[in-house]
């Protein structure tokens, strides 16, 4: 006799992520997607490289005025990001 399945298809699909190890890149690939939604066509067209390292977002901006702004946001990028994502995914900005 063959067993139920208990486990619903969203729970088949985290563990699916755990076990080949896919999460950080599907997050990373979610955060890319979200910058152009979250910061507007404006700032993503000055946006040459968006990236995700061990939690940490890394932006390359082409405008030095709009870098030194940014700047001063990354609390306000942070808190953006990780309410989309829905977890504490970003704990720090850097920007090239």
């Amino acid at each position: 006799m063959r067993k139920k399945n208990d486990n619903n298809l969203h729970d088949a699909m985290q563990d699916m992520l755990k076990e080949f190890k896919l999460k950080p890149h599907l997050d990373e690939t979610r955060v890319k997607m979200l910058w152009e939604k979250l910061m507007g066509k404006t700032i993503s067209t000055y946006t040459s490289n968006v990236a995700v390292r061990k939690n940490v977002l890394y932006l390359t901006i082409l405008s030095a005025p709009l870098k030194h702004e940014l700047s001063y946001s990354k609390d306000k990028i942070i808190s953006l990001i990780n309410d989309e994502m829905g977890e504490a995914y970003i704990k720090e900005v850097v920007i090239r």
